[in-house]
């Protein structure tokens, strides 16, 4: 049974490493990014369901007055 060389592994996983690293840099650098990022005023709008029109109140058997 043959072994495995495993002596070139770690320049593999080295150049692998140095090469997504590099080509991270370039896809990061080449991102145009706003000069003077300002707040953006967001409106929020209110959602009506059906259960909001309604006058409900549930009574809980520990809410209820002491007797």
């Amino acid at each position: 049974m043959p072994q495995l060389d495993t002596s070139t592994w770690l320049i593999n996983i080295a150049s692998m490493i140095l090469t997504l690293f590099i080509a991270f840099q370039l896809k990061i650098s080449k991102h145009s990014y706003p000069a003077h990022p300002e707040t953006k005023t967001t409106k929020t709008t209110k959602h009506f369901t059906p259960w909001e029109l309604k006058w409900t109140k549930i009574y809980l058997p520990l809410s209820l007055p002491q007797q």
